[in-house]
């Protein structure tokens, strides 16, 4: 497994090791020590989600409050989407900056992005399935989302005619959103992800 870091600090892009035959392939998709010792901290699983999507299908740009928040694992077990890590946290030297992971059935990366990061993606192929491994469960009070085609993202979307949902059609501007006051503070996120919580710290609150 080889763990890198993306250029928006708090992700990485993880790319397992296949091992295959004419029986089929194996692989370990997710190592919470081998996570643990980049990252800091074992990811607390708290929640797993499954999502399928149509080809040009948008999802996001998505992210909760901190704290909590949500830190993510995420690949993609059927078909193909660009997967997107946004940094919409106040005061970050990344901030409104984005980073895109081809995620697909073949190569079988994953992305980590930690509490306070924004995620999206782009649907490639139809019934495009991408498992999460989420560290709380969804908050809908707490839940919010960034416009996908906000100009000032300027997001490189791989498709002409994004299909979004009613949500993430009205979502707000990053500026509106920050205007707002809805988007997490940088130093607060470092401090939060730091924290020497025992829910977060302790391996046996990770379920793997």
């Amino acid at each position: 497994m080889k763990i890198r870091p993306l250029s928006i600090e708090g992700a990485w892009e993880i790319t397992p090791r296949q091992h295959g035959d004419s029986r089929g392939l194996f692989m370990e998709w997710y190592r919470f020590d081998r996570l643990a010792e980049v990252v800091g901290h074992p990811l607390r699983l708290a929640q797993g989600n499954l999502s399928v999507s149509a080809r040009g299908v948008v999802r996001g740009i998505h992210f909760a409050d901190v704290p909590p928040g949500q830190a993510k694992y995420v690949t993609c077990v059927r078909g193909a989407v660009v997967d997107l890590v946004v940094d919409i946290r106040v005061g970050s030297p990344t901030f409104g900056r984005w980073e895109a992971v081809r995620l697909d059935d073949v190569d079988r990366r994953a992305v980590y992005l930690s509490e306070g990061l924004g995620h999206g993606f782009c649907a490639l192929t139809d019934d495009a399935t991408l498992s999460y491994l989420c560290s709380t469960t969804y908050n809908p009070g707490a839940e919010h989302t960034v416009h996908p085609l906000d100009p000032d993202l300027a997001i490189d979307w791989p498709v002409e005619a994004p299909v979004l949902s009613a949500r993430d059609a009205a979502a707000p501007s990053l500026a509106h959103a920050r205007t707002a006051g809805l988007l997490p503070d940088y130093r607060s996120c470092l401090s939060f992800v730091a924290s020497p919580d025992p829910a977060r710290w302790s391996p046996k609150a990770d379920c793997s």
